[in-house]
């Protein structure tokens, strides 16, 4: 019985041992109220009355859990004791004021939870010192007014939460500092009144929850966000449910999601023009009072891709206001009398020949032009007021100069530049997004982009680009998204982006990357995605992605790796988005993603050839939202019950084999409530069918309980097949044994066999 357990396993109850017979020289602190935990480093003082935070707490202290006390105030220097702590938990504390410098000391505290509390002013000070907190939850208290500064020092900040509380009013700039905010939470207040500046320096902002507020009172019924530097409009990013009239023109659109104002109910009229919309699907059911949609000033292209907005607009009675851009033949003709029918996609050779023209249609000639004309280089079209400037597909071989140095956006991709030389872009310091994709470029010199100061968006894909020097980006400090899929990069660029201190998402999928080698991100400190799908990477040293120790998306889909990155992984502690779909990865450990435990939200493993997950699910944390295994060779699949919050799950097209090894599998499908995709590949009499509708696992000694499938009458389970080799890599006598081992067993029962299995299971 004993035989198989590890000598690891062995040492453990020793270890313990050794822990409670500790002699009491050094003694851990523990406050007498509370529960400590000195493997964890967790105290825990909940509902015990307190008055004040506990002075005994040990300093190596990691996670402090205070809730339901009665502290009523936080003095200066409240947490000096333990600057260790990473998590701290202060709810329904009946805190009333929170004093200048209370968290000063913990620099590395990344979790602080205020919620349910009594506070009513947020002070200049009260956060100094908290310079690694990424999540701040205030909900719940009487806050009513933020003093200036009061967020200055969380500059790490992704995660404001202040629902709940008796807000009416939010000044210019009351969230300076919040230069890595991505979702501002201010639901449920009282706001009646935003100032023109609001929420004025939050560039990575993107979600703002402002529902349930007063902001449609008499005189407030309207939210105008025009002129904003915005490409992309996600999911649910307005969330106001009284709002009736909203303004997103002039501004930067590329797309946006079918759902962007699905929780604005009360919409009435939105206005999208001047934007740079070419299609735009319809709006999901959220809109139900949609009456008016502006898209004038877009360059609306009136095919097949339109004709379902169309045909949801006559159904849903909403006047679309704007006009045709294209195909030829549609231009000009205004939206409302286009009927559906019309809207349809030629063939490819036509749609070729029509592309062709249009590329080629020079501008029409001038008329009689003011004398404020915008300027504008030949060949070009100058929008004065959307501040956009588009040189899209006229042949150019070298970068137009003359531009307005109030053009927000440039557009010059489809042209033959082939190089860009120094100081391409003089007189230009106010564009936000520049378009340079496809045009066959194949050197950026150093400095090429130097003053163009306030550039955010660099659109450089689909290009020819092997290689960049350290000096290409400079002069750019607020760049902070960078394109550059679909080059000709067979080497990671590293070092190119040291003078990006603002960089947060690098694409780099579509290359031909062969490795990531040590310090590839050097400069890259505040990156966040890293997107290198498609390439051909088969290593990923351990030190590659050290330097950007706040990556929460890495996409390395589509490569060469034969094992997951574990190594390259232990530098990160914050990634919710892995994808490794379509590499040639046959064996997932237990420890693989040990690293990701406690942040992972999203996993992909998919079309991989997998043929085994060794209880790395065990590892991944309750936190693991989404999990995709689909299109693999697995015939068992590890235990998921550790996955309390999945919400998402793909077993789909594994050759899955339906007998009482993946009883543990059928047992959870019946505790959760999701739709699992998994059928039986084997035995062949079930092939085809649910896991969840055969009968087969009833029989299975722990099976009984499961409900009997109708109209089937339960057999008794057959003997399990021999489990399928590992991989020749994984080892050799070693795994020539196992298979030995394997063999003798067959000869036992199926119960056995079963039991020992999910004994073995249930370790793992």
């Amino acid at each position: 019985m004993y035989s198989r357990l590890s000598p690891d396993t062995l040492l453990l109850p020793l270890i313990g041992l050794t822990f409670l017979f500790l002699p009491a020289a050094h003694p851990a602190k523990c406050p007498k109220q509370c529960v400590c935990d000195q493997i964890q480093l967790t105290v825990t003082c909940v509902n015990k009355n307190l008055t004040e935070v506990p002075p005994t707490v040990d300093e190596i202290t990691v996670k402090l859990d205070l809730r339901g006390n009665d502290i009523q105030e936080l003095p200066t220097g409240a947490f000096r004791q333990t600057p260790y702590l990473t998590h701290l938990s202060l709810q329904r504390c009946n805190i009333r004021r929170v004093k200048e410098g209370a968290f000063r000391g913990l620099g590395r505290l990344v979790f602080l939870n205020l919620a349910s509390n009594n506070i009513d002013i947020l002070y200049q000070e009260s956060f100094d010192g908290l310079s690694s907190l990424k999540q701040l939850m205030i909900d719940r208290n009487r806050v009513e007014e933020i003093q200036p500064g009061a967020f200055s020092q969380l500059g790490f900040l992704n995660l404001l939460s202040l629902t709940h509380n008796q807000l009416v009013y939010i000044p210019n700039m009351a969230f300076q500092g919040l230069q890595n905010i991505k979702w501002l939470r201010l639901s449920h207040n009282s706001l009646n009144y935003l100032d023109i500046e609001a929420f004025a320096g939050l560039f990575t902002l993107n979600r703002l929850s402002l529902d349930h507020n007063e902001l449609q009172l008499p005189g407030v019924t309207r939210l105008d966000m025009g002129y904003n530097p915005m490409t992309y409009l996600g999911e649910e990013s307005v969330s106001m449910a009284k709002l009736s009239h909203l303004f997103l023109d002039h501004m930067s659109l590329q797309d946006l999601a079918n759902t962007a104002v699905s929780k604005s109910p009360g919409l009435t009229h939105l206005d999208l023009s001047h934007n740079q919309l070419r299609v735009i699907q319809p709006f999901s059911d959220g809109t139900p009072n949609l009456a008016r949609l502006h898209l004038a000033g877009n360059p609306i292209y009136c095919n097949c891709y339109m004709r379902p907005l169309r045909e949801w607009a006559i159904r849903s009675k909403v006047k679309l206001v704007g006009t045709c851009a294209g195909p030829s033949h549609l231009s000009g003709e205004m939206l409302e009398a286009v009927h559906p029918p019309e809207l349809r996609c030629q063939t490819q050779e036509a749609m070729l020949k029509a592309e062709f023209e249009e590329a080629n249609r020079r501008a029409p000639p001038p008329t009689e032009e003011p004398e404020s004309k915008v300027k504008c280089p030949a060949n070009c079209v100058c929008e004065i007021e959307a501040h956009h400037s588009s040189c899209e597909n006229r042949g150019h071989t070298k970068v137009p100069r003359g531009f307005s140095p109030d053009t927000r956006l440039l557009d010059l991709r489809g042209n033959n530049f082939h190089y860009i030389p120094s100081n391409s872009f003089p007189g230009v310091s106010q564009v936000v997004s520049l378009h340079l994709q496809r045009c066959k470029i194949v050197e950026v010199e150093n400095g090429a982009f130097n003053g163009m100061k306030g550039l955010i968006y660099l659109y450089l894909s689909e290009n020819l680009i092997s290689s960049l020097s350290p000096e290409a980006f400079k002069g750019l400090p607020q760049l902070t998204y960078l394109h550059l899929e679909k080059n000709n990069f067979s080497v990671f660029p590293k070092g190119a982006f040291k003078l990006l201190p603002g960089l947060l998402a690098l694409h780099l999928e579509n290359n031909s990357i062969a490795k990531l080698e040590a310090n590839a991100l050097n400069g890259a400190e505040s990156l966040r995605a890293l997107y290198l799908t498609g390439n051909a990477v088969d290593h990923v040293s351990p030190k590659a992605l050290e330097q950007a120790a706040d990556l929460d998306t890495l996409h390395l889909a589509g490569n060469k790796l034969k094992e997951v990155p574990t190594e390259a992984l232990s530098k990160l502690g914050n990634v919710k988005d892995l994808r490794l779909s379509g590499n040639v990865i046959r064996w997932v450990g237990p420890n693989a993603f040990q690293p990701l435990g406690n942040s992972l939200r999203e996993l992909y493993l998919d079309h991989m050839g997998l043929e085994k997950v060794s209880g790395a699910c065990s590892r991944l944390g309750p936190g693991l939202r989404s999990l995709f295994l689909e299109g693999n060779q697995l015939e068992e699949v590890p235990d998921l019950h550790p996955l309390t919050s999945l919400e998402v799950i793909n077993l789909a097209d594994n050759p899955l084999m339906c007998d009482c090894p993946l009883l543990p599998l059928r047992l959870w499908i019946e505790k959760v409530n999701l739709k699992v995709r998994a059928t039986c590949a084997n035995p062949p009499e079930l092939k085809g069918r649910r896991v969840k509708d055969v009968h087969v696992f009833k029989a299975c000694p722990g099976g009984e309980a499961l409900p009997s499938v109708p109209g089937i009458a339960p057999k008794r389970a057959k003997t399990p097949k021999a489990t399928k080799p590992k991989p020749a890599h994984l080892g050799g006598s070693v795994m020539q044994g196992k298979m030995l081992k394997s063999n003798f067993k067959l000869r036992k029962s199926p119960k056995t066999k079963a039991a020992k299995k999910t004994k073995r299971l249930s370790k793992v």
